[in-house]
Order: structure tokens, then C-alpha cells, then sequence
């Protein structure tokens, strides 16, 4: 045989063998993360909403604060607020995801509240609620319902 023809069947042989499955391969299969947010509200002067990451059936509930508008040109920058949040979360007609209660330091970056979630039966619905206070606001709490998918 000439060098040609060897490395002809050199080369048929390998795609051969790279192209055959491999036994014993795994294959993963990715569950992707949906978020859902209820509607925002207005708290201790900021803006908050309440939201939802589920993959698959595990449920993550998050509160969020932020800044209720763009600071006035020429202001000084916001000074750190302590704030009194309070996030929650049950699976309507059954069992309470958690709580988290506690004080967040904000100043004008966007923070999140977690710690609240579990593994949720498809179908369900999950209600979370959201609330900040600082003296002298109350806390008005914004809401969140959602069905987690099948």
C-alpha cells in the first residue's frame, strides 16, 4: 500500500470511531429558570417588587429594592438607609416556604432579599409576599402568585 492509501484509511477510521456513541456517555439535559415579578410598589420611599425563580420544582423567592426614580440632578448622594424587611412565602392551601425577617442596609444600588423557597409540587401555586419599613413609613406589602409549571 502507498502512503497515500495509508493515511486515506487512517482518516476513514477515526471519523468512524469519532462518530460512533461512546458507551456509556451521559447525556445532560438543562431545566431552564424562569423568574416571574409581581407589580412593583412603593415602600420607605423606594420602589420594591417581589419575584420568583422555579427550575423545574425548586422555587426561589427574592424581594427587591431599588430606587423609586433617578436622583435630581445636583443632589447629594443618597446617604445608607437601615431598613425593616420581611419576606415570605407558602404554597396556596399547604406548606409555608419560610420566612425571613431582618434589617438591609441600602444606599442606592439595587439589593436583594433571599432566603425563602423549597421544592414545589408542578401545579401548585405559590404566594410570596415583600415588605419594607422605616420610621416614620409603614410597610405596605407588594404580592406575588404564581403557578409553577408541569
Amino acid at each position: 500500500m502507498n502512503r497515500i492509501a495509508l493515511i486515506a484509511a487512517g482518516v476513514a477510521g477515526a471519523a468512524t470511531l469519532l462518530a460512533a456513541p461512546q458507551a456509556g456517555a451521559a447525556t445532560t439535559a438543562t431545566t431552564a429558570t424562569t423568574v416571574t415579578c409581581g407589580a412593583s410598589g412603593l415602600q420607605a420611599g423606594l420602589s420594591t417588587k417581589v419575584c420568583a425563580e422555579i427550575t423545574g420544582g425548586q422555587v426561589q423567592l427574592y424581594g427587591q429594592i431599588s430606587l423609586a426614580g433617578p436622583p435630581s440632578p445636583g443632589s447629594p448622594a443618597p446617604q445608607p438607609q437601615e431598613l425593616i424587611t420581611g419576606l415570605s412565602g407558602q404554597v396556596v392551601g399547604g406548606a409555608s416556604l419560610g420566612s425571613v425577617n431582618g434589617y438591609t442596609q441600602f444606599t442606592a444600588s439595587t439589593v436583594q432579599v433571599r432566603g425563602v423557597g423549597g421544592t414545589v409540587a408542578c401545579g401548585s401555586t405559590v404566594h410570596a409576599s415583600f415588605s419594607v419599613a422605616k420610621f416614620p413609613w409603614n410597610p405596605a406589602p407588594v404580592t406575588l402568585d404564581v403557578v409553577v409549571p408541569c
